[in-house]
């Protein structure tokens, strides 16, 4: 039995601490905030709910597994799992509106064909399955084996780009997100459907390596699911799974430096000058500066350049949901190429794509008479844009509201109150650097969009949850769980998760 410190409580933290102690590890969790969860945060006012964080769960397998791998009590036993149906409505820049069916190719292809005539259901459905061949090409190495040494076979790209031959001219082969919506699926609108799922993830259209069609290809095929009482529950859930697995928890535990004695991670140093001795140490949060040991560092996932973040508008609205209406809207931006311009660019959008979320769910309202609806964008972190700026937050969110407004009947009429949470605030909660939500890795572009792997130069230190590979997300950040874990208790011997 190891004595194991695990730093950070997001769910990629504690879904390593879960497996750990399992293991036979006595395992503790220090985390800086005063509660566990990272992004996924709550905020509630005079009965209204809120999630601050992901509004949905993909790929639900993976803590299915972790339950399973970890106690006798499944997943859903836990939880209140419900697939979203449609799995996302979308209103376009030309006023085209289309909802897209959950998990059915052949639904989603019906519905863009009705929608958008001229074989867009068809271009669609072509696209994902050029998609599911780069899923099955790179799922094993990108997703459930320890980034490799030698990370080249994730440097190709796995997408199998239509090539377009030209006169005289060498042919067009779709490299980028933005290039296959130019040039394989040709609809602006279709364009915007693919540049929509990327820029969700906090990646720019325009440099993405086309081995991001994987994540529509993920959201399409295994469906989109909500926790009953908001996602907020799920990290409850796994907290409360660590807890019975006989983890501890230091809350309010700031780690300032991990320590190092003849040549590995020995423990960690806390903010009021304690030290705590440790086998292995797992940074499961945004490492700062300093707080990793020297050769480790350059490594350990720290960013040179700036990550985007979100901005919410969390309303509390008068008046029933009206029945039929979609859980999630995506209003799509109405200058796309000005929009991204702007988030990668450090600036504000004047018209972004706008997330909205309305979940049917009883126990985040105070009665049938009201409502509670998420307006999520992605945005440049805080530091190219002053997110503390008052006046800036208010102008933005009323922007937002404005783009919202096709989506929700009554909209701006219907407001009681309203809550803005900016990069700043997620910044000053989880401690990520500019409040910057990390991407899941990608295959391709030369291996620039894969994370720091889960082992670090410096032996007993290892990385998990969203800025390690295999990278940002819900279901990302629990895969580097099971990575992690492989790693410490099976050591040189382990190939990967099953």
């Amino acid at each position: 039995m190891a004595r194991i410190a695990v730093i950070g409580a997001g769910v990629g933290a504690m879904a390593t601490a879960a497996r750990l102690s399992v293991a036979g590890h006595r395992v503790t969790v220090y985390e800086r905030s005063e509660t566990y969860g990272g992004s996924l945060g709550r905020y509630a006012r005079e009965g209204f709910v809120f999630d601050t964080g992901p509004g949905l769960l993909h790929l639900p397998a993976v803590y299915r597994d972790l339950f399973v791998k970890t106690g006798k009590e499944p997943l859903e036993r836990c939880v209140t799992l419900t697939q979203v149906d449609p799995a996302s409505r979308h209103v376009f820049a030309d006023g085209t509106t289309v909802s897209l069916p959950n998990a059915s190719r052949a639904g989603v292809v019906g519905a863009l064909d009705q929608a958008l005539g001229g074989g867009a259901g068809a271009r669609w459905g072509d696209f994902l399955d050029r998609a599911g061949t780069a899923w099955d090409r790179s799922r094993r190495p990108l997703l459930e084996e320890p980034l490799r040494e030698d990370p080249r076979v994730l440097g190709r790209d796995p997408y199998p780009s239509v090539r377009r031959r030209r006169l005289l001219r060498s042919p067009l082969v779709a490299g980028t997100v933005a290039e296959i919506g130019a040039w394989e699926l040709t609809d602006p609108r279709l364009a915007a459907l693919l540049d929509g799922y990327a820029l969700s993830y906090g990646l720019d259209p325009r440099r993405a390596p086309a081995a991001a069609a994987l994540l529509p290809y993920m959201e399409e095929t295994f469906g989109s699911w909500y926790v009953a009482g908001g996602m907020r529950a799920l990290a409850d859930a796994v907290y409360e799974r660590c807890l019975a697995r006989k983890v501890e928890f230091v809350l309010g535990a700031e780690v300032v430096r991990v320590t190092e004695k003849d040549g590995r991670a020995a423990g960690v140093e806390l903010a009021d000058g304690r030290s705590v001795e440790a086998a292995h140490v797992v940074l499961g949060a945004q490492p700062g500066p300093g707080l990793v040991p020297g050769p480790a560092q350059a490594r350990s996932g720290v960013r040179e350049t700036p990550v985007p973040g979100r901005f919410l508008v969390l309303l509390s609205l008068r008046g029933a949901r009206e029945p039929g209406a979609a859980h999630r809207t995506v209003v799509h931006a109405g200058d796309p190429a000005a929009e991204q311009e702007a988030v990668f660019g450090g600036r504000t959008a004047e018209r972004p794509t706008v997330t909205v979320l309305r979940p049917d769910d009883p126990s985040t309202r105070p009665d049938e008479e009201h409502e509670a609806v998420t307006l999520m964008v992605t945005v440049a972190p805080h530091g190219p844009v002053d997110w503390t700026d008052a006046a800036l937050r208010e102008r933005f969110a009323d922007s937002v509201i404005g783009q919202a407004a096709g989506a929700v009947p009554g909209l701006r009429e219907r407001i009681l109150h309203r809550e803005i949470r900016t990069p700043a605030e997620t910044s000053a909660g989880t401690g990520a650097e500019g409040g910057s939500v990390p991407a899941p890795a990608l295959a391709g572009a030369g291996g620039a969009f894969l994370h720091a792997a889960n082992r670090t130069p410096l032996p007993g230190l290892y990385l998990a949850g969203g800025w390690s590979h295999p990278g940002g997300g819900l279901a990302h950040a629990g895969m580097s769980g099971a990575l992690v874990a492989g790693l410490v208790v099976e050591g040189d011997d382990f190939r990967g998760s099953r």
